[in-house]
Protein backbone atom coordinates (compact mmCIF):
# COMPACT_ATOMS: atom_id res chain seq x y z
CA UNK A 1 0.00 0.00 0.00
CA UNK A 2 1.06 3.45 -0.98
CA UNK A 3 1.94 5.72 1.96
CA UNK A 4 1.80 9.77 1.96
CA UNK A 5 3.19 12.34 3.98
CA UNK A 6 -0.06 13.70 4.58
CA UNK A 7 -3.64 14.47 2.74
CA UNK A 8 -1.90 17.28 0.83
CA UNK A 9 -0.64 15.25 -1.26
CA UNK A 10 -3.38 13.61 -2.62
CA UNK A 11 -6.17 16.64 -2.71
CA UNK A 12 -8.13 17.28 -6.19
CA UNK A 13 -6.05 19.71 -8.73
CA UNK A 14 -8.75 22.18 -8.45
CA UNK A 15 -8.71 22.26 -4.54
CA UNK A 16 -4.82 22.57 -4.33
CA UNK A 17 -5.10 25.71 -7.14
CA UNK A 18 -7.62 27.67 -5.21
CA UNK A 19 -5.59 26.99 -1.77
CA UNK A 20 -2.53 28.61 -3.38
CA UNK A 21 -3.99 31.51 -5.41
CA UNK A 22 -6.21 32.15 -1.81
CA UNK A 23 -2.37 32.40 0.20
CA UNK A 24 -0.70 34.32 -2.86
CA UNK A 25 -2.30 38.05 -2.62
CA UNK A 26 -1.68 37.58 1.20
CA UNK A 27 1.84 36.51 0.93
CA UNK A 28 2.24 39.82 -1.97
CA UNK A 29 1.06 41.78 0.40
CA UNK A 30 3.12 40.35 3.36
CA UNK A 31 6.61 40.79 0.86
CA UNK A 32 5.49 44.13 0.55
CA UNK A 33 5.20 45.22 4.15
CA UNK A 34 7.94 42.97 5.86
CA UNK A 35 10.48 42.99 2.80
CA UNK A 36 12.06 46.27 2.17
CA UNK A 37 13.21 44.94 -1.03
CA UNK A 38 9.99 43.88 -2.48
CA UNK A 39 7.97 47.18 -1.19
CA UNK A 40 10.65 47.91 -4.22
CA UNK A 41 10.44 45.01 -6.13
CA UNK A 42 6.58 45.35 -6.25
CA UNK A 43 5.98 49.01 -6.14
CA UNK A 44 2.22 49.73 -7.38
CA UNK A 45 1.37 46.33 -7.23
CA UNK A 46 -2.49 45.56 -5.75
CA UNK A 47 -1.76 42.43 -3.86
CA UNK A 48 -5.69 42.31 -4.22
CA UNK A 49 -5.46 41.53 -7.73
CA UNK A 50 -3.23 38.87 -7.72
CA UNK A 51 -5.15 36.09 -7.25
CA UNK A 52 -4.38 34.02 -10.56
CA UNK A 53 -1.08 32.62 -12.42
CA UNK A 54 -1.81 35.02 -14.48
CA UNK A 55 -1.84 37.64 -12.51
CA UNK A 56 1.55 36.21 -10.52
CA UNK A 57 2.86 36.26 -14.49
CA UNK A 58 2.76 39.74 -14.39
CA UNK A 59 4.80 40.45 -11.72
CA UNK A 60 8.81 40.86 -12.30
CA UNK A 61 11.15 38.13 -11.90
CA UNK A 62 13.79 38.21 -9.23
CA UNK A 63 17.05 36.54 -10.30
CA UNK A 64 19.87 34.53 -7.82
CA UNK A 65 22.50 37.85 -9.13
CA UNK A 66 19.95 40.62 -8.38
CA UNK A 67 19.90 39.00 -4.88
CA UNK A 68 23.09 38.97 -4.26
CA UNK A 69 23.55 42.77 -6.23
CA UNK A 70 21.38 43.97 -3.42
CA UNK A 71 22.82 41.96 -0.44
CA UNK A 72 26.00 43.64 -1.54
CA UNK A 73 24.67 47.04 -1.64
CA UNK A 74 23.39 46.68 1.74
CA UNK A 75 26.65 44.83 3.57
CA UNK A 76 27.38 48.31 5.10
CA UNK A 77 24.17 48.74 7.02
CA UNK A 78 24.10 47.21 10.09
CA UNK A 79 21.40 44.14 10.10
CA UNK A 80 20.52 44.30 6.83
CA UNK A 81 22.79 41.59 5.05
CA UNK A 82 20.10 40.18 3.33
CA UNK A 83 19.42 42.70 1.09
CA UNK A 84 16.24 44.04 2.41
CA UNK A 85 14.99 40.49 1.72
CA UNK A 86 13.79 38.79 5.03
CA UNK A 87 11.02 39.48 6.76
CA UNK A 88 12.76 38.51 9.84
CA UNK A 89 15.72 39.92 12.19
CA UNK A 90 18.68 38.58 14.35
CA UNK A 91 17.31 36.46 17.59
CA UNK A 92 15.55 33.49 18.37
CA UNK A 93 13.35 33.77 15.06
CA UNK A 94 16.83 33.22 13.51
CA UNK A 95 18.18 30.31 14.70
CA UNK A 96 20.99 30.39 11.87
CA UNK A 97 22.09 32.06 9.52
CA UNK A 98 24.43 30.56 6.33
CA UNK A 99 26.41 31.35 3.41
CA UNK A 100 26.65 30.10 -0.07
CA UNK A 101 28.83 30.58 -2.65
CA UNK A 102 28.54 35.08 -3.55
CA UNK A 103 28.79 34.86 -0.92
CA UNK A 104 24.36 34.99 -0.88
CA UNK A 105 23.78 35.13 2.91
CA UNK A 106 20.48 33.02 3.88
CA UNK A 107 17.97 32.69 7.12
CA UNK A 108 17.05 30.06 8.65
CA UNK A 109 13.62 30.89 10.37
CA UNK A 110 12.41 28.98 13.65
CA UNK A 111 9.34 26.92 12.27
CA UNK A 112 9.24 23.46 12.03
CA UNK A 113 10.95 21.37 9.11
CA UNK A 114 11.52 25.52 7.76
CA UNK A 115 13.04 24.21 4.87
CA UNK A 116 10.03 21.65 4.24
CA UNK A 117 12.52 18.43 3.59
CA UNK A 118 10.56 15.88 5.78
CA UNK A 119 8.43 15.41 2.74
CA UNK A 120 10.94 14.47 0.57
CA UNK A 121 12.94 12.02 2.88
CA UNK A 122 9.20 10.11 3.68
CA UNK A 123 8.92 9.93 -0.11
CA UNK A 124 12.43 8.39 0.06
CA UNK A 125 11.30 5.71 2.10
CA UNK A 126 12.25 7.00 5.76
CA UNK A 127 10.11 6.72 8.48
CA UNK A 128 9.59 8.21 12.07
CA UNK A 129 11.90 5.99 14.79
CA UNK A 130 14.89 5.29 12.65
CA UNK A 131 18.52 6.81 12.23
CA UNK A 132 19.57 8.67 9.63
CA UNK A 133 22.97 9.44 8.45
CA UNK A 134 23.45 12.89 7.32
CA UNK A 135 26.47 13.25 5.04
CA UNK A 136 25.31 16.86 3.88
CA UNK A 137 27.94 19.48 4.89
CA UNK A 138 27.08 21.26 8.37
CA UNK A 139 29.15 24.34 7.51
CA UNK A 140 28.55 27.72 6.05
CA UNK A 141 25.82 26.39 3.79
CA UNK A 142 22.78 25.16 4.77
CA UNK A 143 22.63 21.78 3.53
CA UNK A 144 22.65 19.85 6.35
CA UNK A 145 20.58 21.96 8.51
CA UNK A 146 17.97 21.28 5.90
CA UNK A 147 18.61 17.99 5.60
CA UNK A 148 18.16 17.31 9.89
CA UNK A 149 15.40 19.59 10.96
CA UNK A 150 13.38 17.45 8.30
CA UNK A 151 14.46 14.53 9.41
CA UNK A 152 13.37 15.57 13.11
CA UNK A 153 10.15 16.39 12.04
CA UNK A 154 9.59 13.22 10.75
CA UNK A 155 10.86 11.92 13.74
CA UNK A 156 13.97 10.43 12.85
CA UNK A 157 17.59 10.61 14.79
CA UNK A 158 20.16 11.74 12.83
CA UNK A 159 24.12 11.11 12.74
CA UNK A 160 25.30 14.40 11.69
CA UNK A 161 28.04 12.87 9.08
CA UNK A 162 28.47 15.79 7.42
CA UNK A 163 31.78 15.31 4.30
CA UNK A 164 35.03 13.71 4.60
CA UNK A 165 36.76 11.65 6.83
CA UNK A 166 35.82 8.34 4.72
CA UNK A 167 36.71 5.48 6.94
CA UNK A 168 35.21 7.06 9.96
CA UNK A 169 31.98 7.64 7.75
CA UNK A 170 32.23 3.69 7.43
CA UNK A 171 33.36 2.63 10.82
CA UNK A 172 30.32 5.09 11.89
CA UNK A 173 27.68 3.08 9.32
CA UNK A 174 29.13 -0.05 10.54
CA UNK A 175 28.27 0.26 14.24
CA UNK A 176 25.22 2.75 14.57
CA UNK A 177 23.55 0.49 11.31
CA UNK A 178 21.41 3.50 10.09
CA UNK A 179 18.06 2.93 8.36
CA UNK A 180 19.79 4.78 5.29
CA UNK A 181 21.76 7.85 4.11
CA UNK A 182 21.21 11.65 3.11
CA UNK A 183 23.72 13.66 0.54
CA UNK A 184 25.38 13.55 -2.64
CA UNK A 185 25.51 10.17 -4.36
CA UNK A 186 28.82 10.96 -5.48
CA UNK A 187 30.06 10.63 -1.60
CA UNK A 188 28.12 7.53 -0.80
CA UNK A 189 29.71 5.97 -3.72
CA UNK A 190 32.94 7.12 -2.37
CA UNK A 191 31.91 5.50 0.90
CA UNK A 192 30.64 2.20 -0.05
CA UNK A 193 33.98 1.47 -2.07
CA UNK A 194 36.15 2.35 0.75
CA UNK A 195 33.30 -0.34 3.22
CA UNK A 196 34.47 -2.84 -0.31
CA UNK A 197 38.28 -2.06 0.19
CA UNK A 198 38.11 -2.08 4.05
CA UNK A 199 35.69 -5.30 4.33
CA UNK A 200 33.07 -3.89 6.10
CA UNK A 201 30.01 -4.37 5.41
CA UNK A 202 26.88 -1.96 5.77
CA UNK A 203 23.49 -4.01 5.43
CA UNK A 204 21.58 -1.58 7.60
CA UNK A 205 22.03 0.84 4.80
CA UNK A 206 18.92 -0.15 2.49
CA UNK A 207 17.79 3.77 0.97
CA UNK A 208 19.09 7.38 0.14
CA UNK A 209 18.04 10.51 -0.74
CA UNK A 210 20.46 12.54 -2.45
CA UNK A 211 20.75 15.74 -3.71
CA UNK A 212 23.30 18.67 -4.78
CA UNK A 213 24.10 16.35 -7.54
CA UNK A 214 22.77 15.09 -10.73
CA UNK A 215 21.77 11.28 -9.86
CA UNK A 216 21.84 9.47 -13.27
CA UNK A 217 20.26 5.77 -14.13
CA UNK A 218 23.53 4.66 -14.02
CA UNK A 219 23.90 5.61 -10.52
CA UNK A 220 20.89 4.76 -9.38
CA UNK A 221 21.43 1.36 -10.97
CA UNK A 222 24.42 0.54 -9.60
CA UNK A 223 22.87 1.57 -5.49
CA UNK A 224 20.57 -1.02 -6.89
CA UNK A 225 23.06 -3.82 -7.45
CA UNK A 226 24.09 -2.71 -3.66
CA UNK A 227 21.07 -3.15 -1.98
CA UNK A 228 20.28 0.55 -1.92
CA UNK A 229 17.57 2.58 -3.29
CA UNK A 230 18.25 6.15 -3.64
CA UNK A 231 16.16 8.56 -4.48
CA UNK A 232 16.90 12.32 -5.28
CA UNK A 233 14.87 16.09 -4.13
CA UNK A 234 15.43 19.47 -5.83
CA UNK A 235 15.83 22.22 -3.23
CA UNK A 236 18.03 25.63 -3.29
CA UNK A 237 19.56 27.61 -0.37
CA UNK A 238 17.06 30.22 -0.98
CA UNK A 239 13.16 28.04 -1.10
CA UNK A 240 14.13 24.96 0.28
CA UNK A 241 12.26 21.80 -1.26
CA UNK A 242 10.68 22.44 -4.99
CA UNK A 243 10.04 18.75 -5.77
CA UNK A 244 10.90 15.09 -5.09
CA UNK A 245 11.39 11.96 -6.56
CA UNK A 246 8.95 9.32 -5.64
CA UNK A 247 8.98 5.37 -6.23
CA UNK A 248 7.82 5.22 -9.78
CA UNK A 249 10.94 7.51 -10.63
CA UNK A 250 9.25 9.41 -13.43
CA UNK A 251 10.02 13.07 -12.90
CA UNK A 252 9.90 14.88 -9.76
CA UNK A 253 6.48 15.91 -7.89
CA UNK A 254 6.15 19.74 -6.67
CA UNK A 255 6.17 20.26 -2.89
CA UNK A 256 2.71 21.26 -1.62
CA UNK A 257 4.67 24.97 -0.10
CA UNK A 258 5.45 26.28 -3.53
CA UNK A 259 4.18 27.85 -6.91
CA UNK A 260 6.24 27.13 -9.72
CA UNK A 261 6.45 28.68 -13.24
CA UNK A 262 7.84 27.65 -15.86
CA UNK A 263 9.07 30.93 -17.78
CA UNK A 264 11.26 31.11 -21.32
CA UNK A 265 14.76 31.93 -20.40
CA UNK A 266 15.71 35.80 -19.90
CA UNK A 267 11.90 36.96 -19.63
CA UNK A 268 9.16 36.12 -16.95
CA UNK A 269 6.77 34.54 -19.57
CA UNK A 270 5.30 31.26 -19.08
CA UNK A 271 5.95 28.24 -21.87
CA UNK A 272 3.40 25.52 -22.83
CA UNK A 273 3.13 22.82 -20.23
CA UNK A 274 6.30 20.54 -21.78
CA UNK A 275 8.38 23.44 -23.11
CA UNK A 276 11.99 23.66 -21.23
CA UNK A 277 12.39 26.86 -19.71
CA UNK A 278 13.65 28.52 -16.31
CA UNK A 279 12.29 27.29 -12.99
CA UNK A 280 10.79 30.12 -11.24
CA UNK A 281 9.29 30.16 -7.98
CA UNK A 282 6.94 31.92 -5.11
CA UNK A 283 7.21 30.37 -1.74
CA UNK A 284 4.99 31.04 0.66
CA UNK A 285 7.12 30.84 3.34
CA UNK A 286 6.42 34.07 5.53
CA UNK A 287 10.30 34.67 6.78
CA UNK A 288 11.68 34.88 3.63
CA UNK A 289 8.80 35.67 1.32
CA UNK A 290 10.69 35.31 -2.31
CA UNK A 291 8.13 36.38 -5.27
CA UNK A 292 8.77 35.02 -8.39
CA UNK A 293 12.47 33.71 -8.00
CA UNK A 294 14.47 32.62 -10.42
CA UNK A 295 16.17 30.05 -9.60
CA UNK A 296 18.50 30.00 -13.05
CA UNK A 297 17.34 26.23 -13.39
CA UNK A 298 15.93 24.82 -17.08
CA UNK A 299 13.15 21.83 -16.37
CA UNK A 300 9.99 21.49 -17.93
CA UNK A 301 6.78 20.17 -17.15
CA UNK A 302 6.00 16.46 -17.22
CA UNK A 303 2.70 15.73 -18.83
CA UNK A 304 0.02 13.68 -16.29
CA UNK A 305 -0.31 12.32 -12.67
CA UNK A 306 1.77 10.22 -10.44
CA UNK A 307 1.21 7.17 -10.50
CA UNK A 308 1.63 6.68 -7.06
CA UNK A 309 -1.80 8.46 -6.18
CA UNK A 310 0.18 11.81 -5.68
CA UNK A 311 -1.78 14.79 -7.53
CA UNK A 312 0.69 17.54 -7.77
CA UNK A 313 2.17 18.67 -10.94
CA UNK A 314 5.56 17.14 -11.81
CA UNK A 315 8.53 18.47 -13.10
CA UNK A 316 11.64 16.82 -15.62
CA UNK A 317 13.92 17.31 -13.34
CA UNK A 318 17.42 19.52 -13.72
CA UNK A 319 17.70 19.71 -17.08
CA UNK A 320 20.39 23.24 -17.50
CA UNK A 321 21.08 26.47 -16.46
CA UNK A 322 18.98 29.42 -18.09
CA UNK A 323 21.51 31.91 -17.79
CA UNK A 324 23.30 31.36 -21.38
CA UNK A 325 24.60 35.05 -22.13
CA UNK A 326 27.98 34.94 -24.15
CA UNK A 327 30.39 37.46 -25.46
CA UNK A 328 30.41 37.52 -28.97
CA UNK A 329 33.12 40.19 -30.93
CA UNK A 330 32.95 41.93 -27.42
CA UNK A 331 29.29 42.25 -26.92
CA UNK A 332 27.74 40.54 -24.02
CA UNK A 333 24.39 38.77 -25.95
CA UNK A 334 22.18 37.84 -22.92
CA UNK A 335 18.72 35.80 -23.16
CA UNK A 336 16.51 38.98 -22.33
CA UNK A 337 17.71 40.56 -25.65
CA UNK A 338 16.77 37.72 -28.11
CA UNK A 339 13.01 38.37 -26.08
CA UNK A 340 13.39 41.71 -26.68
CA UNK A 341 13.58 41.15 -30.44
CA UNK A 342 11.17 38.72 -31.02
CA UNK A 343 8.71 40.25 -28.91
CA UNK A 344 8.42 42.96 -31.54
CA UNK A 345 7.28 40.25 -33.83
CA UNK A 346 3.98 38.34 -32.86
CA UNK A 347 4.59 36.33 -35.80
CA UNK A 348 7.67 34.72 -34.15
CA UNK A 349 6.31 31.86 -32.16
CA UNK A 350 10.13 30.68 -30.59
CA UNK A 351 13.82 31.92 -31.22
CA UNK A 352 17.54 31.06 -31.08
CA UNK A 353 20.72 32.41 -31.58
CA UNK A 354 23.26 30.60 -33.07
CA UNK A 355 26.83 31.59 -32.27
CA UNK A 356 29.23 29.49 -34.99
CA UNK A 357 32.79 29.75 -36.49
CA UNK A 358 35.68 30.89 -33.97
CA UNK A 359 36.21 33.05 -31.20
CA UNK A 360 37.16 37.21 -32.46
CA UNK A 361 35.46 35.29 -36.00
CA UNK A 362 32.18 34.67 -35.56
CA UNK A 363 28.83 34.48 -36.74
CA UNK A 364 25.05 34.66 -35.13
CA UNK A 365 22.62 33.49 -36.64
CA UNK A 366 18.84 34.16 -35.27
CA UNK A 367 16.95 31.16 -36.14
CA UNK A 368 13.40 31.66 -35.90
CA UNK A 369 9.88 29.55 -35.96
CA UNK A 370 7.10 30.88 -37.65
CA UNK A 371 4.38 30.45 -39.88
CA UNK A 372 4.54 33.66 -41.89
CA UNK A 373 3.07 34.00 -45.02
CA UNK A 374 6.05 36.91 -46.19
CA UNK A 375 9.55 35.02 -44.80
CA UNK A 376 12.02 37.24 -46.70
CA UNK A 377 10.26 40.89 -45.45
CA UNK A 378 10.30 39.47 -41.84
CA UNK A 379 13.69 38.42 -41.97
CA UNK A 380 14.70 41.96 -43.57
CA UNK A 381 13.07 43.75 -40.26
CA UNK A 382 14.47 41.14 -37.84
CA UNK A 383 18.13 41.35 -39.15
CA UNK A 384 17.24 45.51 -38.60
CA UNK A 385 15.92 44.54 -34.71
CA UNK A 386 19.66 42.21 -33.97
CA UNK A 387 21.22 45.23 -34.78
CA UNK A 388 19.17 47.43 -33.36
CA UNK A 389 19.37 45.61 -29.76
CA UNK A 390 22.37 43.94 -29.48
CA UNK A 391 24.42 46.37 -31.44
CA UNK A 392 25.84 43.61 -33.36
CA UNK A 393 25.45 42.30 -37.13
CA UNK A 394 23.47 38.95 -37.29
CA UNK A 395 21.66 36.59 -40.32
CA UNK A 396 18.28 35.25 -40.05
CA UNK A 397 17.03 31.77 -40.76
CA UNK A 398 13.70 31.35 -41.34
CA UNK A 399 12.33 27.80 -39.76
CA UNK A 400 8.71 26.20 -39.78
CA UNK A 401 7.42 26.03 -36.35
CA UNK A 402 8.78 23.18 -34.25
CA UNK A 403 12.01 22.93 -35.92
CA UNK A 404 13.94 24.04 -33.07
CA UNK A 405 15.29 21.37 -30.37
CA UNK A 406 12.96 21.50 -27.29
CA UNK A 407 15.81 22.15 -24.47
CA UNK A 408 15.08 25.61 -23.30
CA UNK A 409 18.50 27.15 -25.01
CA UNK A 410 17.89 31.07 -26.34
CA UNK A 411 21.32 31.30 -27.60
CA UNK A 412 23.44 28.40 -28.53
CA UNK A 413 27.53 28.86 -28.74
CA UNK A 414 28.70 26.70 -30.87
CA UNK A 415 32.00 28.00 -31.74
CA UNK A 416 35.26 26.24 -31.55
CA UNK A 417 37.68 27.05 -29.00
CA UNK A 418 40.67 25.08 -30.57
Amino acid sequence: MIEYFDALETRDNAARESALMTALPGQVAHAQKSSPAFQQILQGINPATVTSRRALAGLPVTRKHELLERQQACRNAVGNVFGGFSALGFGTQMPRVFSSPGPIYEPEGGARDYWRMARAIFAAGFRSGELIHNSFSYHFVPAGSMMETGAHALGCTVFPGGTGQTEQQVQSMAELQPAGYIGTPSFLKIILDKAAEMGVALPSVKKAMFGGEAFPPSLRDWFAERGVAGYQCYATADLGLIAYETATREGLVLDEGVIVEIVRPGTGDPVADGEVGEVVVTTLNPDYPLIRFGTGDLSAVLSGACPTGRTNTRIKGWLGRADQTTKIRGMFVHPGQIAEITKRFPEVARARLVVTGEMANDTMTLKVETACSGPDALATKLTEAIRDVTKLRGQVEILLPGSLPNDGKVIEDARSYK
